[in-house]
């Protein structure tokens, strides 16, 4: 058990803290996430529920991180199912250049990466996430 009440959460049939550390690719990593798309997807993200509420998100031109703060009543690959659908769909239908630069239909890589975040460690994740543009010079 955690020892601050602050850090769970309370639903009507449970009390729980169950972080993940997300990340999505692009297609054949292809550096479209940039620009209005970049901002777009960060708003898409932000506003979406689908079992789980965004602590911490970087979005690189071919990549995404985010911490996520889940519930116990989804799945994570549903949520990951919701994330990478609604977001391919809604930017998709607003850049049709997109369709062009990924060849094929797909904005996202079909596979993610996925890991259990402790409370120990969060503080070290989210400042991994804030990092990531100076890390990686994009």
């Amino acid at each position: 058990m955690q020892a601050h009440s602050e850090e769970l959460n309370y639903s009507r049939t449970s009390v729980y803290s169950l972080k993940y550390h997300l990340i999505l690719v692009t297609k054949y990593r292809k550096d479209v996430l940039v620009g209005p798309i970049k901002q777009e997807l960060e708003q898409l993200l932000i506003s979406m529920t689908v079992g789980g509420k965004i602590l911490e998100m970087e979005i690189m031109p071919d990549y995404v991180h985010m911490l996520v703060d889940a519930s116990p009543k989804n799945s994570l690959s549903s949520m990951m199912k919701g994330y990478k659908g609604v977001s391919a769909r809604m930017l998709f239908m607003h850049h049709p250049e997109l369709k062009k630069q990924l060849w094929g239909g797909h904005l996202w890589q079909p596979s993610y990466f996925a890991c259990t975040v402790s409370e120990r460690s969060e503080e070290l994740i989210k400042e991994y996430i804030r990092n990531q543009k100076t890390s990686k010079g994009k």
